[in-house]
């Protein structure tokens, strides 16, 4: 008997692993583009930046589109609440790339990735923001049938499907958030067998909508597929699944309704024992009572020790920065020192990747096999405890594909240590300024590490829950992984704003010269467009090959970079500024294109300056014309600040001088 039951358990989940497991696409079927268009460029920039656009916003709920008329495209994302960033991240990562190569020219087209975790991702050339769309539906099966009787299980299929359309279309709380017209739920078929059943809406339809969508989807796979044994009805606006096994974490934690109660034959008790009945009844109220005296004392206490542990963490919270109230979140991430010097081979000079000022950098690999880079901050570094939690809690909350990612973080005692993915490739400017490696970055790398330091800034700048400012762009603070991707690095100085909030002032100057905007050095003003300013010096050096700190005067007219290619931009030859080691290969519209844009980012004002969403679609829409630039500020550095400090290399951190965020002295900067 038990070989008979596990073989028919083996079979069962070999039945419902088709379902499980598949990740359908529907695409139009009357509605196409041009390959290789603008609107398919648009296409492919939206859901290549869905992922990390979804995973960062608080609700997992994503809407936006990009481009103009008739080229524009729209687009939604979302996961399930409960979903951790990372799960959501790569389930929306699945469905979009999954749409890109199912869908080569539909104009339309949808997907519910079902596993680990469920998400939604939709495109199309017109908007359906708040429209309850419900074709094309697609339905999808278990191939086992139902065991059981099948009248009894509809009556509790239909009763649990009837709970949870109610309660997911009226679950609405806010319009951003993914938590709104979803249910998960589950029902007791037999006492040894459940239904779980899962489904939710776009939360931008109304709910009315929601629930037709949802009873239209039930009364489709009822009418087709009553008898199997698990089933899946997508729409574009709305998802529902039921099987006989947990196939989603959303189930994880649910209470599962009582079975349906059984008939059953009790003999009467004898006539001598009625009076011991009475008796067992007497006493079963007594201590019924009892039990209830005890726990209303005992929810009573609990109470007041929860008001009492509430008052003291508010009264301490008086007494504790934002800042230090931050790293408690992200405790988990924290490293014990042993392992990290483990890691390290207590910091040989063998594994030693780099040296910044605040520290050194080293190779390290964890227990389970992963590499590292470990970032030890000095003593005496610059960076005090007030930038080392700064930079932990802003990057253990980024998740983007040009963000180096933060793995976790050590602080003990005197020692502060952060740990990142090791990124293999080193920094942008071990390549860039170097004559013996130049040569390896032909102009189809350079172009894609341009495009991807953009999606990179366009995500801390708009794209992330809150608005963050770097204030330290350069190239050594770009690093490269193994395919020549960009990543950017140390936000040690970097600022969070509120959604509504751009820019601020400060009395406290952080950065380095010659990538600083005017507005910020001379005055102490920093925005968005400060940043911006900074990817327009490092564009024109990624093109030229010459770093602007040191860039040689030819004669003395020109005294930087940013003058330089002004002038020839000015006198009609900007391909004078191209590096020589790639010349003979480059697409001169292209690296004029993104001349134009540099010069762009660098004027003079910050208004006159374009955003990163702006600079997003100059890059990706050739058709797009492009403003004519203004003059740039012109700041020169003296003769101490343009000494060479040599090449940061892989994965060191910035040099700086000691700052305080919201400080207000006034420092002389040093060359970083």
């Amino acid at each position: 008997m038990k070989q008979r039951s596990l073989f028919s358990i083996l079979c069962f989940v070999f039945i419902s692993f088709g379902v499980a497991s598949v990740s359908a696409q529907t695409c139009s079927n009357d509605r196409f583009f041009r390959p290789n268009s603008t609107y398919d460029a648009n296409r492919r920039l939206i859901l290549s930046s869905l992922p990390s656009n979804v995973s960062a916003q608080e609700g997992l709920f994503y809407n936006g589109s990009i481009g103009q008329e008739p080229n524009r495209v729209y687009a939604t994302g979302m996961c399930i609440p409960g979903s951790n960033s990372d799960d959501c991240f790569d389930c929306i990562k699945t469905a979009s790339d999954g749409l890109l190569q199912s869908c080569p020219n539909q104009t339309d087209a949808f997907s519910w990735p079902g596993e680990p975790t469920l998400c939604h991702v939709r495109y199309s050339n017109t908007s359906f923001s708040g429209s309850a769309d419900l074709d094309p539906p697609l339905v999808l099966t278990n191939t086992g049938d139902i065991n059981s009787n099948i009248t009894e299980f509809t009556t509790i299929w239909e009763g649990l499907m009837g709970r949870m359309i109610t309660a997911a279309s009226t679950a609405k709380s806010s319009p951003s958030s993914s938590s709104n017209y979803y249910k998960a739920d589950s029902t007791a078929l037999t006492p040894i067998q459940n239904i779980y059943a899962l489904m939710q809406c776009a939360p931008d339809i109304s709910s009315s909508d929601c629930g037709s969508c949802l009873r239209q989807s039930a009364s489709a796979y009822q009418s087709c597929c009553g008898q199997k044994q698990g089933g899946v009805v997508m729409r574009p606006s709305c998802f529902l699944r039921w099987d006989l096994y947990i196939y989603s974490r959303a189930f994880n934690n649910l209470t599962v309704d009582s079975p349906p109660p059984q008939p059953s034959v009790t003999a009467p008790p004898p006539a001598g024992d009625q009076a011991n009945t009475t008796d067992n009844d007497s006493k079963g109220i007594s201590a019924g009572v009892v039990v209830a005296i005890a726990v209303a004392v005992f929810v009573t206490v609990l109470i007041l020790l929860v008001l009492g542990f509430v008052l003291f963490r508010r009264r301490k919270s008086y007494q504790t920065t934002e800042t230090e109230s931050d790293i408690t979140t992200v405790h988990s991430l924290q490293f014990d020192f042993k392992t990290i010097e483990a890691a390290t081979d207590k910091f040989s000079r063998n594994n030693k990747l780099g040296q910044g000022g605040f520290g050194e950098v080293f190779k390290g690999t964890l227990p389970n096999g992963i590499e590292v880079a470990v970032k030890r901050l000095s003593e005496k570094s610059a960076q005090g405890t007030l930038e080392f939690k700064n930079e932990v809690v802003l990057v253990a909350k980024l998740q983007h594909r040009n963000l180096v990612r933060l793995l976790g973080f050590c602080l003990e005692g005197v020692e502060k240590i952060l740990v990142y993915e090791f990124v293999y490739n080193k920094s942008l400017d071990y390549f860039l300024f170097d004559r013996t490696k130049q040569g390896q970055l032909d102009w189809t790398k350079r172009y894609n590490i341009i495009e991807g330091i953009t999606r990179g800034i366009l995500y801390l700048h708009q794209d992330s829950r809150l608005t963050i400012i770097h204030r330290d762009l350069k190239a050594s603070n770009i690093l490269l992984d193994a395919d020549m991707n960009p990543k950017i690095a140390d936000f040690g100085m970097a600022r969070i704003f509120g959604i509504d909030q751009s820019g601020a002032n400060t009395n406290r100057i952080v950065g380095t010269r010659g990538y600083m905007s005017p507005e910020y050095l001379m005055q102490g003003l920093f925005s968005t467009k400060s940043d911006v300013y900074s990817f327009g010096v490092l564009v024109l050096e990624i093109i030229c090959g010459q770093n602007n700190r040191c860039f040689p005067k030819s004669d003395t007219t020109v005294e930087n970079l940013v003058t330089y290619a002004w002038r020839l931009w000015r006198n009609g030859t900007p391909l004078e500024l191209v590096d020589p080691t790639m010349s003979e290969n480059i697409l001169t519209e292209e690296v004029t294109r993104c001349i134009h844009i540099a010069l762009l980012c660098v004027q003079e004002d910050p208004t006159d300056r374009p955003s990163l969403s702006t600079i997003m679609l100059m890059f990706t829409n050739d058709t797009l014309i492009l403003p004519v630039p203004q003059p740039p500020g012109f700041f020169f550095p003296n003769k101490s600040n343009q000494e060479q400090d040599g090449h940061e290399s892989s994965q060191s951190t910035i040099r700086s001088d000691p700052q305080t965020i919201n400080d207000v002295t006034i420092t002389d900067l040093e060359p970083r």
